[in-house]
């Protein structure tokens, strides 16, 4: 392994960061559209979170629900919040009421009107936010920006709901989004240069580390997120026992591994009493109300202090679901089989122009899912390993599993030596017929 030293390490990531706010094509005389009012639609923990990043920024903030309960509800954990950083000492106690008197709570859409820009934030189901894009056609005034923050639908198909495509983007902010850092910002096959240009000025006004990308499922960070989840899961189903999974993660840097972050999230996600999902052993736990931390047991059992302890009921729905026996793998093939899927499908988002360069794929995974900072990113991170090696784990997954198959860049990259971050496939392209 290439073995970077920690100033080579810094240096590459200062650099990706910086690279990530340019837009090739975009430049500073571009117009922007003027933000003044911003509107949220749904005040549970993504809409409460993201409004919260605008009325610190110093924006009025109108926030809409459907009913009167889940917006008292949303506001008062946004006031609970600011109320706990006030205390802490982060700001004075009177910037608690300040902060607040920039919101307006309404229960109907048509208070959106005269925003200069909406971002919805509802559960991820597609016809609910076709039927909330069509409205918002409707009642929104000529020239405001329609944000969705779904984070792996397709945006084109949000955007053809309405009659202003140009004017729909995707702002894909991290749980809980008044602290994560990352905002993924997705750039439909219509949506316009000053809308691109005016949401990365604004991520930059609300303290948000920005990165472009295009449309495809789960865009760039849980695309990714996806590959490692699937490989996860088939170790389980060979007798890999989950805490054994996170374990080697936990080894490689990961603060949290798949399992604990499933049952941080909540198993219950997607999720409901009675449904059979590709995931059969999700669904049994969550039926005898194995939900995650929030239940006490998930994945794992947990105490009051919610430390995970490997759980023997867990083992024995797997063994009953998946008949393995349990077995033991070391450390360094459980990385290898979990890491390099996600440098190979980074490798396939280059390919097909959803990613802008190599370095931003690595920025959304250091600022956005934890990658430990002496790794780079799964770009660099590939660089550190070789394409030979990562070639050599992905052709044996793909002789099980052909979605696994090596990329054909990658392929390239070990025939000749070459380095992930210096790919180059021609950038982000949002025109399907390119």
């Amino acid at each position: 392994m290439n073995e970077p030293t920690q100033e080579e390490i810094g240096s590459y990531t200062a650099e990706a960061g910086k690279a990530a706010w340019n837009v090739p094509g975009i430049d500073a005389s571009t117009p922007r559209r003027e933000i003044r009012t911003v509107g949220v639609i749904g005040a549970g923990t993504m809409g409460g979170g993201i409004s919260m990043n605008f009325a610190t920024a110093g924006f009025d903030v109108t926030i809409v629900e459907t009913k009167q309960e889940a917006l008292d509800r949303g506001l008062s954990v946004v006031h609970a919040n600011y109320q706990r950083s006030a205390d802490k000492g982060r700001f004075p106690q009177d910037e608690v009421d300040t902060r607040m008197a920039r919101f307006d709570g309404k229960l109907s859409i048509e208070a959106l009107a005269d925003c200069d820009l909406v971002i919805e934030a509802v559960f991820e189901d597609m016809e609910l936010k076709r039927k909330i894009f069509t409205e918002l056609d409707r009642v929104m005034k000529p020239g405001a920006i329609l944000a969705t923050n779904t984070s792996a639908l397709d945006i084109d198909e949000i955007a053809g709901m309405t009659k202003r495509p140009e004017d729909v983007i995707g702002l894909h902010f991290f749980s809980p989004a008044n602290v994560m850092k990352l905002l993924e910002i997705v750039r439909a096959e219509k949506t316009a240069d000053d809308v691109v240009a005016t949401c990365m000025d604004l991520a930059k006004t609300i303290n948000k580390i920005a990165v472009l990308v295009g449309v495809c499922p789960g865009f760039v960070g849980n695309r990714i997120l996806f590959a490692r989840q699937k490989q996860a899961n088939k170790l389980v189903y060979q007798g890999v026992m989950p805490w054994d999974v996170d374990a080697a993660l936990n080894a490689f840097g990961f603060r949290m591994g798949p399992f604990q972050m499933s049952d941080l999230a909540g198993l219950d996600i997607g999720w409901s009493k009675g449904a059979k999902t590709a995931n059969p052993i999700r669904d049994a736990l969550c039926e005898m109300d194995r939900r995650g931390q929030k239940t006490k047991a998930g994945y794992y059992d947990y105490d009051d202090a919610r430390t995970p302890i490997p759980s023997d009921v867990t083992a024995k729905i797997i063994h009953d679901i998946t008949g393995a026996e349990p077995s033991t793998m070391a450390q360094d093939e459980i990385i290898e089989i979990c890491i390099y899927p996600m440098i190979n499908e980074a490798v396939k988002i280059l390919e097909e122009n959803k990613a802008q360069r190599p370095s931003d794929i690595d920025v959304v995974w250091l600022n956005g899912y934890g990658w430990p900072a002496d790794k780079g990113g799964p770009m660099f991170y590939g660089d550190m390993v070789g394409a030979q090696a990562v070639l050599d784990r992905m052709e044996k997954l793909a002789a099980d599993d052909p979605e696994f198959a090596p990329a054909e860049t990658l392929k390239k990259l070990a025939a000749e030596g070459g380095k992930f971050t210096d790919i180059d496939t021609g950038g982000l392209k949002t025109d399907k017929g390119a």
